[in-house]
């Protein structure tokens, strides 16, 4: 067996159940059976290298284990994914093999070969795929959202993920934890923190789909939903990102009350001190961390036993953090590179982008970010420059300028060509723009700018490049407008 289901035979007694899903629940002998199975099928059909393309359950689950077991490469695809990213990950993947609730999304390439028994999936086919340039080990390549429409795969072997997952069991420490998956499980913390670290800890995983969970794309539309299930499924721990939490703040103030939660983990982008506070007086347990995929996932956490809000945690005992000229480089769990790019191969350091500083008792504090890279509160990584050259496309747009860091949507400074240019034209504009994005990269609202950024004091470059931080501080009540006003 790999190294997690060979973790999970030590945690889990053979009658445990140690999965379960809205249909069923799963003890470990049958995990081990499903798990076993899958990978016999995937040996069968002679695939090496197979991209996970399925909602939130217990086969996406299974397959993903079962990829380690028959140790074969696996690629989670986010569902949110644009047909331009997906087929992006795919090529440069080399991926012969999709395991998919959806085949028709694949037709072009890929051929049906057989359902898996007792599971919602489909096994696809595509004997032509091409050789990958992959550094050796590689067992899972994660595609974050991506900062332009071509993201980079971040190659991890199996070890590294179980050394991961080992170093979060230890630091939350909850024996037999119960653990709802509320992020896709495409998404590598939610893959690792939220269903190896639990069954490393002898837990339950439970599992919904992402539309029971009221999520449509990368969005929560439904967030009744979501407190609902958190209200029947009673879970020890969930982990959330920033707009996740402030709506649990929302609505306990509100009068909803939550489940006995023990842990709830906070990251993905920059969480305020005073929300986590706020959260922690309402009874939310939360605590915040820090991570990227390029270490595997989680860096940083504050737990119970080490906590200090405002902070993203001490360092996990996988991980060594350093701050060379202000920035946060980390070693000891480095990704083994990027794909089709042998000069990043097996790098003894990650330089992670992110500006920040250790305190005198070991904690790691975020001052931003070193680029112009932007975080929506979703936890997805936005190039503000790919999002304003597909708004430049249309010949009526002269000048755009995107914002949305710590936020829930992009919004867009925007200014025509000529005054005889509509609103409704630039609408249209937008609308054009955003049918190329994923959804969450989308320009929601839009200010129309009268004048040049180049008659204001200072606001770009002598090349013509905005000066961002400059823009944002000029028009910062008009942005403050677009979020208040803007409704789904």
């Amino acid at each position: 067996m790999s190294s997690i289901m060979a973790l999970l035979a030590n945690a889990a007694g053979t009658n445990q159940v140690v999965l379960r899903d809205g249909a069923a629940d799963f003890t470990y002998s049958e995990v081990v059976y499903k798990v076993q199975k899958i990978a016999r099928l995937i040996r069968k059909a002679g695939v090496k290298r197979i991209a996970l393309h399925a909602d939130n359950s217990a086969a996406w689950i299974l397959t993903d284990l079962a990829c380690q077991e028959a140790e074969v490469l696996c690629l989670p695809l986010p569902l949110f994914f644009s047909a331009q990213q997906r087929a992006f990950a795919l090529q440069s993947c080399g991926i012969d093999g999709v395991f998919t609730a959806a085949p028709q999304l694949f037709a072009e390439h890929f051929t049906e070969t057989d359902a898996i028994a007792c599971l919602p999936l489909t096994l696809l086919k595509n004997p032509h795929a091409s050789t990958p340039l992959l550094p050796e080990n590689t067992s899972k390549v994660t595609f974050t959202s991506g900062s332009t429409g071509t993201p980079k795969g971040v190659c991890l072997s199996t070890a590294q993920q179980l050394a991961q997952a080992t170093a979060l069991a230890e630091a939350v420490h909850i024996p037999n934890p119960v653990h709802l998956c509320v992020l896709p499980l495409s998404t590598l913390l939610e893959n690792i923190a939220g269903v190896y670290a639990p069954l490393r800890a002898g837990g339950t995983v439970i599992v919904r789909s992402l539309h029971d969970l009221g999520f449509s794309g990368s969005r929560l539309v439904d967030p009744q939903k979501f407190l609902q299930m958190l209200t029947d499924v009673q879970p020890d721990s969930i982990i959330l990102i920033p707009q996740l939490l402030q709506l649990l703040v929302h609505a306990v103030k509100q009068g909803w009350k939550p489940p006995l939660l023990r842990f709830i983990a906070v990251g993905g982008s920059k969480v305020s001190a005073a929300l986590i506070t706020e959260a922690r007086a309402l009874g939310l347990p939360v605590y915040e961390g820090y991570g990227l995929s390029e270490c595997a996932s989680v860096v940083s956490l504050n737990t119970p036993a080490a906590d200090q809000a405002g902070s993203c945690g001490k360092p996990l005992s996988h991980a060594e953090v350093q701050i060379r000229q202000g920035e946060i480089v980390v070693s000891g769990n480095a990704m083994l590179g990027y794909v089709g790019e042998p000069a990043s191969w097996n790098p003894p350091d990650i330089y992670t982008g992110d500006l920040g500083y250790i305190d005198a008792q070991g904690f790691l504090h975020i001052n931003g970010r070193k680029k112009n890279l932007l975080i929506s509160s979703y936890g997805r990584n936005i190039s503000p420059e790919w999002v304003e050259s597909e708004l430049l496309s249309s010949p009526i747009l002269a000048e755009a300028v995107v914002f949305g860091d710590a936020r829930p949507n992009c919004v867009a400074l925007l200014r025509a060509h000529s005054p005889d240019v509509l609103d409704i034209q630039l609408a249209a504009a937008v609308s054009v723009a955003n049918a190329r994005l994923p959804d969450y990269a989308q320009i929601k609202q839009w200010l129309r700018l009268d004048r040049p950024l180049a008659e204001g004091d200072g606001l770009v470059t002598e090349n013509g490049r905005p000066r961002r931080d400059r823009i944002e501080q000029r028009f910062q009540q008009q942005i403050e407008t677009l979020y208040t006003n803007y409704t789904e």
